[in-house]
């Protein structure tokens, strides 16, 4: 499987809270629901269309209690089929007996059984939000592919996908859209680290 990272942004970077204003207080954030304003029905049909290539998901902790709270009550929502029934994975050293069925946890080294989740055949495993796990798997070289979703809007402050000090990684440009609300949609892939250059004028 292809493993893809799926996450809203603000122009500033911050993933933290994109969904509602209490969907994630912690570090005393207080901004959150910022990207809820810019959704719009071209926004829904890509969204559907990420979803429809999964073959399972991966969560960190928080995320996936967020998702599991919500999403089994949802029977009516168009993409509950999927997130509701398909496998899910997610990585937590303190998680027991989740609920969500059908779920794995994941603890101990969990790049090594992310590494082996990949291995497996299907089409993609699908990381949503989750981003200080997306930042390890990052960091450990075994994410294929960003799917970037950025909306236009400044939040000032909040947990950052690409925090200072982050692992450096090179990326190239697979597809980018914008929706009517102002959404900019861009899909990348892994490739080699990048390597600096220096700028010549006329040259």
């Amino acid at each position: 499987m292809r493993l893809v990272l799926q996450q809203f942004l603000s122009l500033d970077g911050v993933s933290q809270g994109p969904g509602a204003p209490d969907e994630d207080t912690s570090e005393g954030f207080t901004r959150g629901g910022w990207f809820v304003p810019h959704l719009d029905e071209e926004f829904d049909r890509v969204a559907a269309g990420w979803l429809g290539a999964a073959e399972a998901f991966l969560f960190g902790r928080r995320t996936y209690e967020n998702f599991a709270r919500d999403w089994p009550e949802m029977t009516d929502h168009p993409n509950a089929p999927l997130l509701n029934g398909l496998p899910k994975y997610v990585a937590s050293q303190r998680l027991t007996g989740p609920e969500w069925r059908p779920s794995t946890v994941l603890a101990g080294d969990v790049p090594a059984q992310v590494a082996e989740l990949k291995r497996r055949p299907g089409r993609e495993l699908q990381i949503h939000g989750s981003a200080r796990l997306a930042q390890s798997l990052l960091a450990a070289g075994l994410i294929d592919e960003l799917r970037l979703a950025i909306a236009p809007v400044v939040v000032g402050s909040g947990r950052r996908l690409f925090p200072d000090g982050g692992t450096p990684a090179g990326l190239r440009l697979l597809h980018s859209e914008t929706t009517p609300s102002g959404i900019a949609v861009h899909a990348y892939e892994s490739t080699d680290l990048p390597t600096p250059g220096t700028y010549c004028v006329g040259g």
